[in-house]
């Protein structure tokens, strides 16, 4: 569609519609154009989309640039790191579904030519992706970029940092004085959480989707060039109005694959599974867990960063960011360089430009990397008869064979590490944190980061029908399916069980006999729901299993 054609404000049938748009500061000149939206995902709660508001002007100014009108909008946004470990986290997966949602309801509302989408937090890249997918109005993503890295006795730190030292001051090994000052010194200023957690994996896996430009996401919050990142983002979205070009064009299942293929080399976040397979729901694309298994088995783990490896997001910029990944995959034959991207390039064309920075640590090369394989494992067997997933970049366990220790909640698990209940040996299993029980499948940072800063992260693990977070490390096994409020096995689990997980025969078995299991799942009843009302009700009577995303439609 071109300028004139829009429905919204075309032919004098429009004039009540012209008339309010020319109230908040429209000319006539503004509305014969092309209409852009600008879905931004800006809130003053913390600090990763705080800065959208600013950035948005830019790109409303590369918008009107190429001859296009920018019409900015705001949609919800949920903060992990703040909401961790409370119960306002079981919103945080809801929000997804409902920052599509919004975007779908104002895209269609208004008839937008094209969309611009400024993403940030953890929730809202996948939201802002999923409804350029189901709208296919040519657009793109713009992540927001990452936070620098904060100082505490003379090294980097991050937000996963603080979260390990609740579990190590509880263990009395730092004082209140030292806590606090971690806690005033870990994020100093705009953007993401630093490490490879889930925002920055999910800004990788849209650029390797080819729906975000390559490169674009790498460039921190605060770097005085995102505002050119920006500015550019607005112009291709007029290109891509003019050329044609529709999301389901570039998203693709070559695309997808790429984007796991990203998610493995850097040690991404878990997070990406249930995101990228309600992102090729939305694309009318078939996407399994056993992809994933098969894709990070092929590919090498050759991005070193937190929270398993040493570097954090401006350390991967500084060494040539995204691009060189990229071109390190495509060298390896991991990725099909041949995805075409909102760019009009191809994802080896993009690559090929990559600017690596001498003597830089970050990205090894080919023959140089840290593990053959990715980060992410899928396990099945009697506890998880639809699959579950576990990432392995930050351990070098295979095996873990222990007696359960059962809670029905995330806070009884982190009361009982707190007071120094948890052992060497043991197996926690939280239930009823999956997306329906939850609902909204919470992460479990608070008692990951505990179990680490406590001391426990090499001898305990860690099994739940709940999420965890990307800044998550340990032997940890989540997304457990069926989840135990929709009569999963791991409802059938009682304390002193033993659980076996096996990683090289991706196996997450209960020794326990087979028709046991099925009589104390005879004999279970469902809990009564947490939220029978309002949209957390609503998302628990609807929500898919983890399995397949997660996802409401």
């Amino acid at each position: 569609m071109t300028g004139g054609a829009n429905p919204l404000t075309t032919g004098p049938h429009r004039a009540p519609a012209r008339a309010m748009l020319k109230a908040v500061g429209f000319s006539d000149a503004d509305l014969r154009q092309p209409l852009i939206g600008v879905a931004n995902t800006w809130i003053e709660i913390g600090p990763c989309n705080y800065h959208l508001r600013d950035l948005a002007v830019h790109v409303k100014a590369g918008i009107r640039a190429e001859g296009g009108t920018p019409m900015e909008f705001n949609t919800v946004s949920i903060s992990d790191g703040i909401t961790m470990g409370t119960e306002g986290m079981r919103a945080s997966l809801v929000s997804r579904e409902v920052i599509a949602d919004s975007i779908e309801l104002v895209t269609r509302g208004n008839g937008f030519d094209g969309l611009v989408v400024l993403v940030g937090c953890d929730k809202t890249i996948p939201g802002g992706v999923m409804a350029l997918a189901r709208l296919n109005v040519p657009g793109l993503v713009l992540y927001g970029g990452s936070i620098a890295p904060g100082r505490w006795h003379n090294h980097q730190v991050t937000i996963q940092d603080v979260f390990e030292a609740v579990g190590a001051h509880a263990a009395g090994t730092i004082t209140d004085e030292d806590l606090s000052r971690l806690e005033a010194g870990a994020c100093p200023g705009a953007g993401a959480c630093g490490g490879q957690f889930t925002a920055n994996t999910m800004a990788i896996a849209s650029e390797f989707l080819g729906i975000a430009a390559l490169g674009s996401g790498s460039v921190p919050a605060n770097d005085p060039k995102k505002a050119e990142v920006a500015r550019l983002a607005g112009r291709r979205a007029m290109t891509l109005v003019r050329s044609g070009l529709r999301p389901r064009d570039v998203i693709t299942r070559t695309s997808l694959e790429n984007a796991i293929a990203s998610v493995a080399t850097t040690g991404g976040s878990t997070n990406a599974v249930l995101h990228l397979i309600a992102i090729a729901r939305e694309a009318g694309l078939d996407l399994e867990l056993a992809d994933f298994d098969r894709i990070s088995a092929r590919t090498p783990l050759m991005v070193d960063l937190k929270p398993s490896g040493r570097f954090v997001a401006t350390d991967l910029h500084a060494a040539g960011g995204s691009p060189l990944v990229a071109k390190r995959l495509v060298e390896a034959g991991a990725v099909d360089g041949a995805a075409p991207t909102v760019t009009g390039r191809t994802l080896a064309e993009e690559a090929a430009a990559a600017e690596e920075t001498s003597g830089q640590e970050v990205v090894r090369p080919i023959g140089h990397a840290i593990k053959p394989s990715g980060g992410l494992v899928i396990l099945h067997g009697s506890l998880a008869p639809e699959g579950a997933v576990m990432k392995v970049s930050g351990t070098e366990r295979l095996q873990h064979r222990g007696p359960a220790r059962v809670f029905d909640s995330e806070e009884a698990a982190f009361d009982a590490v707190q007071h120094q209940t948890v052992k060497s040996g043991d197996v926690l299993v939280i239930r009823y944190e999956g997306p329906n029980g939850g609902p909204g499948m919470r992460e479990m940072l608070a008692v990951t980061g505990a179990i680490v800063g406590a001391g426990l992260g090499e001898t305990v693990a860690l099994i739940t029908d709940g999420r965890f977070s990307g800044a998550t490390r340990g032997f940890c096994v989540g997304h457990i399916a069926p989840e135990a409020s929709r009569g999963g096995p791991i409802a059938a689990v009682r304390d002193g069980d033993t659980i076996v997980i096996d990683v090289a025969a991706r196996t997450l078995s209960l020794e326990v006999a087979d028709n046991t299991i099925r009589q104390r799942l005879a004999e279970w009843r469902a809990p009564q729901p947490r939220y029978p009302s309002g949209v957390l009700g609503k998302y628990a009577r609807l929500v898919s299993s983890a399995s397949l995303g997660a996802v409401t439609g």
